[in-house]
C-alpha cells in the first residue's frame, strides 16, 4: 500500500494507532481478519472492546482490513464510476482532465470521495465534479488571482475553491483550463 494514496491526517493516525499500541497496521489487519467478525460494526465493536481502540482509530484500521478506505484502488474506481452513472458522456471529459493532471508531477494525489474527485498536492488544489448529467466542474483553489473568461468565482458554488470552471462542452477542455488547474497546482507546493 503506497502512503502516497493515504492522506495526511490518516498517516499520521496509523502512525499513532502503531507507536501507543506496539503493532504495526498491518498487524492489527491479521487480527481482524482472524476474529471471526465479518461486519464492520461487529469489528469496531471487537477492537474497541477487546483491544482498548477509540472508536475512530477502529473504525480506520477496518476500513484498511476490509480495503474501503479513501486510498484502496478498488474503493476509488467504485467512487469514480457511481459519480458518473447516468453521467457517462461526462467520463471521458474527466480521463482528458485527468491525463493532463497525470502530468504535472508524482506528488499529484488523487483522492475520490462520494461525489467528487479532490487533487491534492500539499494542500488541495482542484476537485473535479459531475454536478449535472451536462456539466462537469472544476474547482480550483488559487490565491489572489481573479477570476476572468469562463472562469468564476467559485465560493458560492463550494466554500474548498476559490475559483469554478463549468465544463458544459469538450472545447471548455482546453490549454486555458489546464494553465488554470497548473497555476493552482503550483500554489499548493
Amino acid at each position: 500500500m503506497s502512503s502516497e494514496s493515504i492522506d495526511k491526517a490518516t498517516q499520521t493516525q496509523i502512525a499513532n494507532i502503531e507507536k501507543n499500541t506496539g503493532k504495526k497496521l498491518a498487524e492489527w489487519i491479521a487480527i481482524v481478519n482472524k476474529s471471526g467478525f465479518t461486519k464492520h460494526g461487529e469489528l469496531v465493536n471487537f477492537l474497541k472492546g477487546k483491544h482498548g481502540f477509540t472508536h475512530g482509530n477502529a473504525n480506520t484500521v477496518v476500513h484498511f482490513a476490509k480495503q474501503s478506505h479513501a486510498g484502496a484502488a478498488e474503493n476509488s474506481d467504485d467512487l469514480i464510476t457511481e459519480q458518473y452513472k447516468g453521467k457517462e458522456n461526462l467520463k471521458a471529459w474527466y480521463d482528458k482532465i485527468m491525463n493532463e493532471v497525470n502530468k504535472l508531477g508524482a506528488d499529484v494525489e488523487v483522492a475520490p470521495k462520494k461525489a467528487y474527485v479532490s487533487l491534492r498536492r500539499k494542500k488541495q488544489f482542484a476537485i473535479l465534479q459531475p454536478s449535472t448529467k451536462d456539466r462537469l466542474d472544476v474547482g480550483l483553489n488559487i490565491k489572489g488571482v481573479e477570476p476572468s473568461g469562463n472562469v468564476e468565482a467559485g465560493a458560492k458554488w463550494n466554500a474548498m475553491c476559490t475559483h469554478r470552471i463549468r465544463v458544459e462542452e469538450e472545447k471548455t477542455i482546453s490549454k486555458d483550463l489546464f494553465n488554470w488547474i497548473k497555476q493552482a497546482y503550483e500554489q499548493a507546493g
